[in-house]
């Protein structure tokens, strides 16, 4: 017995060992820092967003429907089955002179029809060519759409990204300069130990570290925020540890002239493909509600085995086939103006589509030129940037020098800090507005 309680005790602890080990890799695994490339960043995020999953689930919708009004056309075969019972009737029929009497209406109340049936539209008008022909433009306008949200959604990283790289820099900016603050201020200090600087150096140091403190207070929530919305659009968790392999450099000045840029956005934006499509779309439903005018005919037939057969006469309780083969003509001769209504409802929507189209065009001209001078302008900053940084730079080095020297204040030392860090910040935030600004014009381009 005491045997089996010491194999059942260690039985447990590999259990719980197992568990432990089980749950603190699991736990490794869950804090594993992710290390993202903008491209790969924009990878995860084309593969895990749900936008595009809707869209890509609509554009198969679409042709599903193609295949639909594909097939409308093609003749169509039906089998029929049914069973009905009726009250019994007085049985009909006929004496002749010397034969027995001939049942010419028997009382059969059980009635069983099966039916093979053919429906075959051999003329519409043009309706069903129409039909196709908009349900094929509207699955290539559903998947216009699906790339214009790629596009979007490429862009949305891209900004999310850079924003997380600023982040990143400015809260590294900031805590370098705070460590240049606070030895300063152990500077201070020791100065006012043996008496070179009055109390209120010190008091305006600290003052400032303070003030340096909150500012990288301020930063790593930016940071933190950032870094959670990269999540959410990668499709990582929001606390998931991101670590970002990228270099903070300059982007490059397009070649080409606004002119050769602009229409190039003309004939490559997946939105404005997709409202041409919808133009062909709505002017194929126009010419379809058009066919509402025209005859309609159909070759329509059929094979029935019923018991009894009601087409054959004189009704008999037993099993017997029949068939029937013929044309049928349709033709509205009034219909109280509804296809006129119909084919005045897909003009109006046509123009609108056009009249979408045309104000498209002006925007996309206007859109590539803006897009085109803020990354002119962001280039400019970088470089007004770098000269602000290396002035900043080489003030602090004299100001130090000049407080070392005691020529200059601690206040000086404090201004030419403050110089440095807005020098360094505004150098960071150029280079990462270069970058967006760079995948904003990409994207008004239709790239």
């Amino acid at each position: 017995m005491a045997q089996t309680m010491n194999g059942q005790q260690i039985f447990r602890l590999m259990l719980g060992v197992a568990v432990t080990l089980g749950a603190a890799a699991f736990a490794r695994a869950q804090s594993a820092p992710v290390r993202l490339t903008l491209d790969e960043a924009m990878a995860r995020g084309l593969q895990t967003s749900h936008q595009l999953a809707e869209l890509a689930a609509r554009t198969d919708q679409w042709q599903a429907v193609v295949q639909m009004n594909d097939a409308a056309d093609r003749p169509q075969v039906t089998a029929i089955a049914g069973y009905t019972r009726t009250n019994h009737v007085d049985e009909f029929g006929i004496q002749q002179p010397g034969q027995p009497p001939r049942i010419i209406y028997p009382d059969v109340p059980d009635n069983y029809r099966t039916r093979l049936d053919l429906q075959w539209p051999i003329y519409t008008g043009g309706r069903t060519d129409a039909l196709l022909r908009a349900a094929r433009a509207e699955a290539a306008a559903s998947g216009e759409d699906l790339s214009t949200a790629r596009a979007d959604l490429r862009l949305e990283i891209t900004r999310a990204f850079w924003a997380v790289v600023t982040s990143n820099e400015a809260v590294h900016v900031l805590e370098e300069s705070l460590r240049r603050v606070e030895a300063h201020l152990t500077d201070v200090r020791n100065r006012l130990a043996v008496g070179l600087v009055p109390p209120n150096d010190v008091l305006s140091a600290e003052a400032h570290r303070s003030r340096q403190e909150g500012l990288l207070i301020d930063a790593r929530m930016r940071r933190d925020s950032a870094l959670a919305d990269l999540a959410r659009l990668v499709g990582l968790a929001a606390d998931t540890a991101i670590t970002l392999d990228v270099a903070l450099t300059p982007a490059a000045a397009p070649a080409e002239s606004p002119s050769a840029l602009a229409e190039q956005a003309r004939a490559e934006r997946p939105e404005r493909r997709a409202i041409a499509q919808r133009i062909a779309a709505t002017g194929a439903r126009r010419e379809a509600a058009a066919t509402g005018t025209k005859p309609q005919m159909s070759v329509v037939g059929g094979v029935d085995y019923a018991n009894p057969n009601p087409r054959i006469f004189p009704r008999a309780d037993e099993w017997q086939g029949s068939w029937d083969a013929g044309v049928t003509v349709a033709w509205s001769l009034w219909d109280g103006g509804r296809v006129k209504a119909q084919v005045a409802e897909t003009a109006a929507a046509e123009r609108a589509f056009r009249e979408r189209l045309l104000d498209l065009d002006t925007r996309i001209e206007v859109d590539v030129r803006q897009r085109g001078l803020e990354l002119e302008s962001s280039l400019a900053a970088i470089r007004a940037a770098e000269d602000g940084v290396r002035s900043a730079t080489e003030a602090r080095r004299v100001v130090t020098d000049r407080f070392n020297a005691g020529v200059a204040t601690s206040t000086d030392v404090l201004d030419a800090q403050t110089d440095l860090l807005t020098a360094e910040l505004e150098r960071t935030r150029a280079l990462a507005n270069s970058r967006l600004a760079e995948a904003r014009l990409a994207r008004a381009l239709g790239r």
